[in-house]
């Protein structure tokens, strides 16, 4: 896993803004650093102080030949400059530096692993061309040779690269299919250049980048707890290409930028999950067991790296089966090394499930960690986190994923499994509840209905207000759903913003999210496409690369994702039962306490407990500084938000997580308002 950067322009590239791009995300490639510029003579490799060593091996064409800092001021102009920062998983020799060139015609900066590389290498091979390094991302760039952008369809994996075509002069920006790997990108005013990079924060190494707030993912942000549902961030200028597309830049005969490009480019997708669904006749004990098949390849696929690996566990069913088929799959191959697993655990007995963990780990060869988030430290370090995730985030659930991957950096392991995106296309969440139940009252099944009303209660203990949720949220046109706030659903308040100080809409984007699916499968689609799945792929990469850390996330297997959405809804939701075909498939192997697991937690952290408790100061005197800071856009009413939940008069509300969170990144950014 790595990080790359870059600049385009029309006038010649000062390498040094490239290099400074790249230092501010050098976390996320500590082994190995690489540039290379495009002067009219011909590439140029530079050096870096992190550069691997080359000795002793034959003079490679992407190997560097000159320091950067001897390149700066150099009177050779270069229009495009591409910097990349590596952390070594597959081929640790230096065949793996980047940027790298193929056929002295393609150049590649690439984030992200092809997990079926090997198979693709043998089928290139088969047409004659040649490999040097044990990489995927030469297997990148001889299949785009071959294939162009049908290379993407024959993937399996995650990325995002940018690959220039020095024949063609054009750039190609591209990201996988569920945006598992990021990819930013700013223009330049007047358009005359484009910067990419792996982060946002990396724009901050680039003078004539003015960061201001975006209006309306601002709003979004604050009243929804929304983010990356779309192209745009809270950063004004700054947008991403989104998952499942590509974007090209065409260059001049020398190079450089031959049009004026506009704010945002223009992407074209070549992944459509909704495209990709068909009917799958299958009885549901066979269709369970094509799904353990599907998942143990996922994981085999991703247990391909030359570091140590490990995987997250929070006692849940998806990190469980998992760790449960990394453990078959090292035994059958009579592995005796001991199995990693990383837990966040808590004090308060109430959101700690170590007794589920415990329940996987019994009696197995696994070598356990768990780790303890506090609320001192979670305020301690809430600066330092924003600046990690590049924007404000929705809960402190993100810190306990960040201090699970420093516990993973501190054991010197380098790959991790994690169970995200599961819950999106198996219908884990409760909210698959509502839009089962919603599409049987539209279609006038109401035997069904009542049979599916009696089992929810029974199963999750749901009462009417719990109900009357699901159902504003699946049926009432978005105009009524704000009623719920006078119910006490305090979740749907937004009168601390002052909606017309931030130049935004007061809009509900909650429906183009899939608040009103039709069917669990639509649910799933929203999810899957939208906010759901993007925020906490947002939240691993980040939290993960932080520590120099690659995460796979063997649950976005596309082969598994277009199954699994190609089955019945009632095969993933129930009687009230979710995940059920994943439930069947795990029978023999997950232990059954697990299996059998009806309540849905996650990554939790004691948020309600530390801001009612030992934090409730900090608290006060961060939505303080937040309402300063913010020049109006968080009215002071926020004040009595948190009053009200500190005296029990209302429930516990992330709002007001959201608003220390969002006072803390202006502060960290410089946003200028």
């Amino acid at each position: 896993m790595c990080g790359i950067v870059g600049l385009v322009q029309s006038r010649s590239i000062d390498i040094s803004h490239v290099v400074g791009m790249a230092e501010l995300i050098s976390h996320r490639g500590p082994d190995d650093e690489g540039y290379v510029v495009f002067p009219e003579r011909g590439p140029v490799c530079l050096s870096g102080d992190d550069t691997a060593a080359f000795d002793g091996m034959n003079s490679l064409p992407y190997q560097p030949t000159v320091h950067q800092r001897d390149w700066l001021g150099n009177a050779q102009a270069s229009f495009v400059a591409l910097g990349h920062r590596r952390l070594s998983i597959v081929d640790l020799s230096p065949f793996g530096h980047q940027p790298m060139s193929y056929m002295d015609r393609y150049w590649i900066v690439y984030n992200g692993e092809v997990y079926n590389y090997i198979e693709l290498r043998e089928e290139l091979q088969q047409s004659g061309y040649i490999f040097r390094s044990g990489t995927d991302t030469e297997v990148l760039l001889a299949g785009y040779d071959k294939w162009g952008v049908e290379l993407f369809d024959r993937c399996n994996g995650m990325w995002s690269m940018v690959l220039y075509d020095r024949k063609a002069k054009k750039l190609l920006l591209a990201r996988d299919r569920f945006g598992i790997k990021p990819l930013y990108y700013l223009v330049g005013a007047g358009g005359d250049s484009l910067a990419f990079a792996s982060e946002i924060k990396a724009f901050a190494a680039l003078s004539t980048w003015h960061r201001e707030i975006a209006a309306q993912p601002a709003f979004d942000f604050l009243a929804w707890g929304l983010q990356d549902h779309g192209e745009e961030t809270l950063f004004k200028g700054v947008f991403q290409i989104p998952p499942g597309h590509y974007a090209v830049v065409q260059l001049d005969a020398s190079g450089r930028l031959d049009e004026t490009l506009e704010t945002k480019l223009k992407s074209i997708r070549w992944y459509d999950l909704s495209s990709r669904i068909s009917g799958v006749s299958l009885e549901f004990k066979d269709a369970a067991q094509h799904l353990r098949e599907l998942l143990f390849d996922a994981v085999r696929l991703r247990m391909r790296a030359d570091v140590p690996l490990g995987s997250c566990l929070s006692g849940g069913l998806d990190s469980s089966s998992i760790v449960c088929l990394v453990r078959a799959l090292l035994c059958s191959i009579g592995s005796v090394q001991p199995q990693r697993t990383f837990s966040s655990c808590s004090e308060f007995s109430s959101i700690d499930e170590r007794d589920f963990i415990s329940e996987v780990t019994r009696g197995t060869n696994i070598q356990e960690t768990h780790v303890f988030p506090t609320g001192e430290e979670l305020f301690d370090r809430i600066d330092e986190l924003v600046w990690t995730q590049d924007e404000p985030f929705g809960s402190g659930s993100i810190f306990a994923q960040w201090c699970i991957f420093r516990a993973v950096h501190e054991q010197d392991v380098v790959v991790m499994l994690d169970g995200q995106g599961a819950d999106e296309h198996l219908a884990g969440y409760h909210g698959f509840i509502g839009a089962r139940l919603s599409r049987l009252l539209r279609k006038g099944n109401l035997s069904e209905f009542g049979a599916e009303f009696r089992s929810v209660r029974a199963l999750h203990g749901y009462g009417p207000q719990k109900f009357l949720q699901y159902f504003l949220a699946n049926l009432m046109p978005s105009s009524i759903r704000p009623l719920g706030a006078l119910g006490g659903m305090t979740q749907m308040r937004r009168d601390w913003i002052d909606v017309q100080a931030l130049g935004a809409l007061d809009r509900d984007p909650m429906v183009a999210l899939g608040a009103r699916a039709k069917s669990v499968r639509d649910l799933s689609l929203a999810q899957l496409g939208g906010a759901n799945l993007q925020m906490l792929l947002h939240w691993e990469d980040r939290n993960s690369m932080a520590h120099s850390i690659e995460s796979r996330v063997p649950f976005l297997d596309y082969r598994l994702v277009e199954y699994v959405l190609s089955l019945p809804d009632a095969f993933k939701l129930e009687r009230g039962l979710t995940k059920r075909v994943l439930r069947e498939a795990m029978h023999g192997l997950v232990p059954e306490k697990i299996l059998t697991r009806h309540d849905k937690k996650g990554f939790l952290t004691a948020e309600e407990y530390w801001m009612k408790g030992k934090q409730a100061r900090q608290v006060s005197e961060r939505i303080d500084e937040a309402i300063n800071l913010s020049r109006g856009i968080i009215k002071p009413a926020m004040r009595e938000v948190f009053s009200n939940v500190l005296a029990g008069r209302a429930p516990f509300s992330y709002h007001v997580w959201r608003v220390i969170c969002f006072g803390a990144w202006l502060k960290k950014f410089q946003i200028r308002l």
